[in-house]
């Protein structure tokens, strides 16, 4: 009965995000858009560094009638592909690399104001004393680096309904060069314990998967879980865990990394050109600006 009351409530949440957050009419460039979609950007977790960003949007360009609905990223997903697919209006929050970019034709919007900062990298962090402890696994974390295109590719598997260890288990199979790169000269080891946390976003989900894979293969045990953004800082910070590839910098996790580098060894970026910011499907022609957002 349990299970069917939390069933029920999550399929009333999001009914309601997405009645709140898109019109019931498709988008028409005559009618201003706030009226259209009752003023809502729709969110992701209340703690990703994307709302604080959006945020200080909403109060960069003086959005004074505007609000920023918390949801969660798969929340967020379902209701802009209900959107879409009866091309209604609506502002969500986003980023790449990210499945949804491939799926559907959207675009971000310009941000004169540069509320959420310029491109970003997603940087491996592991703990302090790790490179003595588990050298073969630190090496690997060390080397790991990929594009977006790359991780776009095991996200949109997932998407499609493949289990997150058999989409990473075929990238790695369709990319052994990048493979041996990262392994290239690496011991085996024989069943070392090893665990790596990451923040259930589409990204890291597969980042997290592929380099977990990797190292099972290099005959570790990697154990991989997921949590809240500042509680997987922390499980890294007090050698909890043993690393993750999930710190988006210098804007999405600046904060916990202001908290944490010194408790940290910051291995650098494994994916560059990452971007976070407003996006809209690409049907709203007149929309090209979070200043538009007024209109």
């Amino acid at each position: 009965m349990k299970k069917l009351m939390t069933l029920l409530l999550a399929a009333s949440f999001l009914i309601l995000l997405s009645s709140c957050a898109t019109g019931l009419e498709p988008y028409d460039a005559k009618k201003p858009l706030g009226e259209q979609i009752n003023y809502t950007i729709t969110g992701i977790d209340a703690g990703g560094g994307i709302m604080s960003a959006t945020d200080k949007a909403i109060e960069d360009y003086k959005l004074t009638n505007w609000q920023l609905q918390p949801s969660s990223s798969a929340a967020m997903t379902s209701t802009l592909e209900k959107a879409i697919k009866d091309k209604r209006p609506i502002v969500v929050t986003g980023w790449t690399p990210h499945w949804m970019f491939t799926k559907y034709d959207l675009k971000f919007l310009k941000d004169p104001k540069e509320s959420f900062g310029t491109a970003e990298s997603i940087h491996t962090i592991v703990r302090q004393g790790l490179k003595k402890d588990e050298p073969s696994a630190y090496t690997v974390l060390d080397r790991f680096h990929w594009t977006p295109e790359e991780m776009s590719d095991v996200m949109l598997d997932v998407n499609n309904g493949m289990d997150p260890e058999k989409a990473a288990e075929k990238w790695i199979k369709a990319n052994p060069d990048a493979v041996a790169e990262w392994t290239k000269g690496v011991s085996k080891v024989d069943n070392h314990k090893l665990k790596l946390t990451y923040v259930a976003w589409d990204s890291e989900i597969a980042s997290t998967n592929v380099v977990a894979l990797v190292l099972n293969q290099l005959g570790y045990d990697t154990t991989i879980q997921a949590m809240e953004i500042q509680p997987m800082w922390a499980s890294v910070a007090t050698d909890a865990a043993d690393g993750m590839v999930a710190a988006w910098l210098p804007r999405t996790s600046g904060a916990f990394y202001k908290d944490y580098k010194d408790k940290v060894d910051d291995l650098g970026p494994n994916l560059e050109g990452a971007q976070l910011g407003l996006v809209v499907p690409t049907y709203m022609e007149n929309i090209n600006s979070i200043e538009d957002l007024k209109k």
